[in-house]
């Protein structure tokens, strides 16, 4: 089974799309041996929103259902039609952060929908708190089957994990080499952060199993029951990635791996203010500065 994961915000699902067609009209891979994930923007949590752009997603892809489709933020931000803009942003019309009334709850009951009609064959959340988590439970009636988070050695998450597990709800972990994910959108905070490939205590058990410092941060996380998304541009890397199984660390190793923990977030969705232009590579990309919060969640 191949994962294709694509997100709606990259702007990228119908040149997705067209590689997936190709693939299977070439007789390289069929339809039900793909797992192809999408999620759901801010900006279409209203209950009446979410149907109709799941549909216009499905189109794009050229697929008649999702294998996983994800809330990617526990916020919900003003409509913006996509005849204004597409793909969506942090920003409205007006190039403005401004919330939406729209409740969790709301949001969800129309993500059972998706999965009650089959246009996805599993729902899940991303970037929810365990506060989150507990309040999804008052009121689902189907329960997420993924919570996809930031996870690394930094920020381990320990009781959000544990309370997933107990209900059931897989982890997939993004980000899990820590800050260096981070560099390319100038975030200080990531800058001023010790590079986890370069810690002496992933490198000591990098060093003892012959295995890159990538490795071990994935097979860390993989042995503790977490499943990982890495991603990279280089065919030998995601190579490397794929081989993480074929070793396994001493739960000494896993603990001190796991006590590098500072609970030190990166991706906080809470820290967008405006947006800043920068570029990289030869394309010019529209992020956000981190550090004004907004009263959404903690």
């Amino acid at each position: 089974m191949t994962a294709t994961d694509d997100f709606q915000d990259y702007g990228n699902e119908q040149e997705a799309g067209e590689g997936v067609a190709r693939a299977i009209k070439d007789g390289l891979v069929k339809r039900e041996e793909l797992f192809i994930v999408s999620k759901l923007w801010n900006s279409f949590h209203d209950y009446d929103r979410v149907k109709p752009i799941c549909k216009k997603q499905l189109k794009d892809w050229g697929v008649d259902y999702f294998d996983l489709y994800i809330v990617h933020f526990p916020v919900a931000l003003k409509y913006v039609d996509p005849s204004v803009r597409y793909p969506p942003s942090w920003t409205d019309e007006n190039d403005k952060i401004t919330q939406s009334k729209a409740p969790l709850s709301e949001t969800w009951k129309a993500m059972e929908e998706l999965y009650e009609e089959g246009l996805a064959k599993s729902i899940g959340i991303s970037n929810y708190s365990g506060q989150s988590v507990m309040d999804l439970q008052r009121y689902a009636k189907q329960l997420p089957q993924t919570l996809q988070i930031e996870h690394h050695p930094y920020l381990t998450q320990e009781p959000l994990v544990g309370l997933a597990k107990s209900l059931g709800i897989v982890i997939t972990a993004y980000s899990s080499f820590g800050p260096i994910s981070y560099h390319e959108l100038e975030m200080e905070k990531a800058k001023n952060t010790p590079l986890l490939f370069e810690h002496d205590v992933v490198k000591k058990v990098a060093e003892k199993h012959s295995k890159s410092p990538a490795q071990v941060l994935l097979r860390w996380s993989t042995q503790r029951g977490v499943a990982v998304i890495p991603k990279s541009n280089n065919q030998q890397r995601l190579a490397a990635n794929l081989d993480v199984c074929s070793f396994d660390l001493s739960e000494d190793e896993i603990k001190s791996i796991s006590a590098l923990d500072q609970g030190l977030r990166f991706n906080n969705p809470t820290n967008v203010s405006s947006p800043i232009s920068t570029t990289h590579g030869n394309k010019s990309l529209t992020t956000f500065q981190y550090g004004l919060p907004l009263p959404i969640f903690a």
